[in-house]
């Protein structure tokens, strides 16, 4: 259930961290989802460096791998995100979307100098960027290995937006330079063993649109009608039970069908001027129930 955030500059670090902690929670018997920005990007058709160097591409891949890792939340797996996720806005969504799931997250933050991390960069061994364009099937890079070139290092890190604890979408933080060793127990502990935030109205799934709320309360008034006339019909008298309601329907039994569905008209007309207290189409049956029995005498 729960998500790891990982964020970091370019050569951070941020896939070998992720690794470390899918061993760890692995040997700990969790199912871990380990979300590669290395291997989507290559997966979508594009060069590393051609990738970061056009937004909408970036746009495009990010909201893959955002799609992917809600997809994969559930109560008995570990999703880790290993990615730069260096926009704040972006993380606040994947917060909100972890909320709403009643899952918990922390973000890991892979602190690192820029004049280190261009050396890491430097050691990776992979193909030339001038030469990636001859490669015919781009999903069989690895691009861990490849470096960044200059300009996209730069670029990465002027547009990075660090991480805050003291911003709820990025709380619990846990920090780690390349020295460091993981935190694994307080990691675990923010997982495991604290209490999700509960969803607010932001998180919260729409309710129905007016035009499902209008049809469903038409067809379910529809068939409470139609019970009725059917008890009617094979001459029950006395009061008729209604499904999901409580209450049963006690009204005239010489009560034709023309005036039923005119009381029910005027149910449906008060539903639609009053939506919030008959919004919930559970209590329509009972409500509907009640309008009857209280307004039938008005229709004789």
């Amino acid at each position: 259930m729960p998500l790891i955030v990982i964020s970091g500059f370019p050569a951070s670090g941020k896939t070998k961290r992720a690794l470390e902690l899918k061993s760890h929670f692995e040997k700990r018997g969790k199912k871990v989802h380990h979300i590669s920005e290395n291997k989507a990007i290559p997966k979508a058709g594009f060069h590393k460096n051609v990738y970061f160097g056009d937004s909408q591409k970036e746009k495009m891949v990010r909201s893959d791998l955002k799609s992917e890792a809600l997809r994969l939340l559930d109560k008995e797996s570990v999703v880790i995100l290993d990615a730069g996720n260096y926009i704040k806005g972006y993380r606040y969504e994947l917060f909100c979307a972890t909320k709403a799931a009643r899952s918990t997250q922390c973000t890991l933050f892979c602190g690192i100098q820029n004049e280190r991390a261009w050396e890491f960069n430097l050691l990776r061994n992979g193909e030339e960027t001038e030469d990636l364009a001859n490669i015919e099937d781009v999903s069989l890079l690895d691009n861990s290995n490849v470096p960044y070139s200059k300009e996209i290092f730069n670029g990465l890190c002027m547009r990075f937006e660090e991480p805050h604890g003291n911003c709820r979408w990025d709380s619990p933080l846990f920090v780690s330079f390349p020295d460091d060793e993981l935190e694994f127990e307080s990691i675990f502990s923010a997982l495991f063993e604290s209490k999700p935030l509960p969803p607010n109205q932001s998180t919260q799934n729409p309710p129905l649109s007016t035009t499902n709320y209008v049809f469903e309360l038409d067809r379910l008034t529809q068939e409470i009608v139609g019970d009725i006339l059917a008890a009617r019909k094979i001459g029950i008298l006395g009061p008729i039970p209604i499904k999901n309601s409580q209450v049963k329907v006690e009204i005239p039994g010489n009560m034709t069908a023309i005036q039923l569905n005119r009381l029910r008209r005027q149910f449906l007309n008060y539903s639609k001027l009053h939506h919030a207290t008959t919004s919930s189409l559970d209590k329509i049956p009972q409500l509907f129930v009640q309008f009857l029995n209280s307004n039938c005498g008005s229709s004789r």
